[in-house]
């Protein structure tokens, strides 16, 4: 398996999982992969942001959903 098939796969799965540490720690890796151009490097970094932007505002939606819950009516059900 080529490295870079071996470093679309780790993204995959750390985006599969969706866990914030390990996506940082994985594109701090990558920052370092001398093995990758920066072409690679680029785009496999630039998908785990995404993955990281999508987190974060996927857990303020959902907060402010159940903030909207919570008030109905102005009182907390």
């Amino acid at each position: 398996m080529a490295h870079i098939d071996e470093v679309t796969e780790a993204v995959d799965k750390a985006i599969e999982h969706n866990v914030i540490r390990d996506m940082n720690i994985l594109l701090c890796q990558l920052s370092e992969d001398e093995a990758l151009s920066r072409d690679a490097r680029y785009q496999q970094q630039q998908r785990l942001r995404v993955a990281v932007f999508r987190h974060s505002t996927e857990k303020a939606e959902l907060a402010e959903q159940r903030r909207q819950w919570l008030t109905q009516g102005g009182i907390i059900v």
